[in-house]
């Protein structure tokens, strides 16, 4: 009985580790981006999905219709949710039409702000800004598609740590992580109940459990962060659904299609 126990135990340890070398997230991408789009209502016909070894640049979205994915945020995702996380942050950004923002934003200055150090500033903040806006959105796509929004803490946490992150001892991308995991607790609280299995998470949620201690701790902080996430739920539900009713346009997309004289 025992040989044969670990014979399975053995073949069980073989499966997985031949399921993890086969899987391929490259692969997965059109399959998991249109069930993104499909169970949340958003039309699939005239939206494509390619995965690039560039730098991504959804700029020109409103134009083709393309979402490009980066093959190396992908070699992060090791699942079906790992890749949901990644598809749905680009999506994210497409949603809250923050390309098309800039593209206004250039064409009335004529200037770049990162030519100063104040601009540099100005830049890394709005790029922080951004991002927690994208991802925010990303968690409602993917719980709306029956993915783990944790996800989304897994594959930034998988990146490697700056030496800032080091220094303060705090995993990678901490803060947009921590904003994903406060959101999901928030939104979907069942999804965070439930967990997510990996070594990625289980560190990264050492690290939350003393934040949320201290937070809870400061009555002022955490009235604060119940404002943000309050805000984050109505202005990523509403951006949705009003991406989805426009034909999958965002209220940047139109005013620079006005703007352009379209």
């Amino acid at each position: 009985m025992k040989k044969i126990l670990m014979t399975f135990f053995i073949m069980s340890v073989i499966c997985l580790g031949v399921h993890a070398a086969t899987y391929n997230a490259s692969d997965r991408v059109e399959t998991v981006a249109n069930n993104l789009l499909i169970k949340n209502n958003i039309p699939t016909s005239n939206i494509k999905f390619e995965v690039t070894d560039k730098t991504v640049d959804n700029s020109t979205f409103v134009d083709d219709r393309v979402v490009s994915i980066s093959k190396d945020d992908l070699k992060y995702a090791g699942n079906d949710n790992e890749v949901a996380a990644v598809v749905a942050n680009e999506l994210g950004h497409i949603i809250t039409g923050h390309a098309s923002k800039d593209s206004l934003v250039s064409s009335f200055t004529g200037t770049s702000v990162t030519q100063t150090i104040a601009g540099e500033l100005i830049n890394n903040y709005k790029f922080t800004k951004e991002e927690k806006e994208a991802d925010v959105v990303a968690v409602n796509l993917m719980a709306n598609a029956g993915y783990n929004p944790l996800a989304a803490v897994v594959v930034l946490t998988k990146q490697t740590s700056t030496y800032w992150d080091a220094l303060k001892a705090q995993p990678a991308n901490a803060e947009r992580a921590m904003n994903i995991y406060d959101y999901a607790n928030y939104a979907y609280p069942n999804s965070v109940k439930s967990g997510y299995s990996c070594i990625e998470y289980r560190n990264f949620l050492a690290y939350a459990n003393d934040v949320v201690a201290k937070r809870n701790a400061d009555p002022k902080a955490q009235e604060k962060l119940e404002k943000e996430l309050q805000k984050y739920r109505k202005d990523s539900v509403s951006q949705i659904s009003k991406f989805r009713t426009r034909g999958g346009l965002s209220f940047w997309d139109i005013i620079l299609g006005i703007f352009r004289g379209e």
